[in-house]
């Protein structure tokens, strides 16, 4: 049976269908004939050319030694680190475009800008706006969390509630949300054991909320001054294309974060969100304070988790927990 997980994960580092269907085919087989690869994978001619030029580029695979009409793959590390350098880079790339014609936009138009695709809300108009915006959501809210916040006392049950519509909710968070004191606890898990989809990376370009295809609210705030007293609320157009392609480009390099359909026998809550605060990158000092313990215990507990995934590190242990549905 052919192996779909390196497929998966070599789909995520930027590799096409075909090659990495190749692949999976190669690790089950190899050495082969190029051939007997092909017939695994269900690939031939010029589509199975294509794939081994491409899997051979990324330096996964070469001809076996002593026999030019024998394939195999080789150790990976080199090719792995290129093709995460490269996706790393398009990740930039992205950011940086987006924010630059974003910035651009609210530099150049904004003020000229009159026919009502994008709205200027202010003070105490944007949590109004943003209870409306939750309960207006019919089929989708995609939304990056990170700081700063609107006071607004609400907006846990906002999200609950817009999820038992049935509703899809899907979240980005950062770090810095993760270190919040007791949000982690009162405000991400209850919403992610209700349903919500949420991943979670180090951080955000940019507070969005986008509702539907319908609008974005997007926080023109000043983070390092903790102030969020201006908001664009941006209708259909090519900007909000751009938000939504970023949001997409985003969730997919982000960390997810499991609910209820991940229960792992013996993981006690405050083990779950251990290992949630540890791959969102929080410091010991702040995982600590989050579970009330101290860093001795804190470290005991880590030595545990780690013995039981079987990681020589807390990088590895993030990574199996991920694996084993623990996150």
């Amino acid at each position: 049976m052919v192996n779909a997980k390196p497929a998966e994960a070599l789909r995520h580092l930027g590799l096409g269908d075909t090659a990495c269907r190749a692949y999976a085919a190669l690790l089950e087989l190899a050495p082969a004939p190029l051939n007997a690869i092909g017939t695994a994978a269900g690939l031939g001619g010029a589509e199975l050319a294509a794939a081994y030029g491409e899997l051979a580029d990324a330096g996964l695979v070469s001809a076996a030694a002593g026999d030019g009409d024998l394939v195999a793959p080789v150790p990976p590390a080199a090719g792995l680190e290129i093709l995460a350098r490269h996706r790393a880079a398009e990740l930039e790339e992205s950011r940086i475009a987006v924010g630059g014609a974003f910035e651009t936009f609210r530099r150049r138009r904004l003020a000229a800008y009159n026919d009502n695709l994008v709205e200027v809300v202010t003070g105490e108009a944007i949590g109004p706006r943003m209870r409306h915006a939750w309960a207006s959501a019919r089929e989708q809210i995609r939304q990056f969390e990170s700081p700063p916040y609107v006071a607004l006392s609400t907006a846990t049950d906002d999200a609950l509630a817009t999820l038992a519509r049935g509703v899809t909710q899907r979240v980005v968070y950062t770090r810095e949300t993760l270190e919040r004191p007791g949000h982690l606890e009162n405000v991400v898990e209850p919403c992610v054991e209700a349903g919500e989809q949420a991943r979670v990376l180090p951080s955000v370009p940019v507070k969005l909320l986008i509702i539907d295809e319908a609008y974005a609210l997007v926080s023109l705030s000043i983070k390092e001054a903790d102030v969020h007293n201006t908001m664009l609320v941006v209708q259909p157009c090519g900007l909000l294309s751009a938000l939504v392609a970023l949001f997409e480009q985003m969730w997919l390099n982000a960390l997810p974060l499991h609910g209820r359909s991940a229960r792992p026998a013996g993981l006690p809550p405050a083990d779950r969100r251990l290992l949630r605060l540890l791959a969102g990158g929080a410091a010991d000092d702040v995982i600590a304070r989050e579970l009330g313990v101290s860093r001795r215990t804190l470290f005991r507990r880590l030595q545990i988790l780690m013995a039981r995934l079987g990681a020589a590190n807390r990088f590895q242990l993030a990574l199996q927990a991920q694996r084993s549905g623990w996150l």
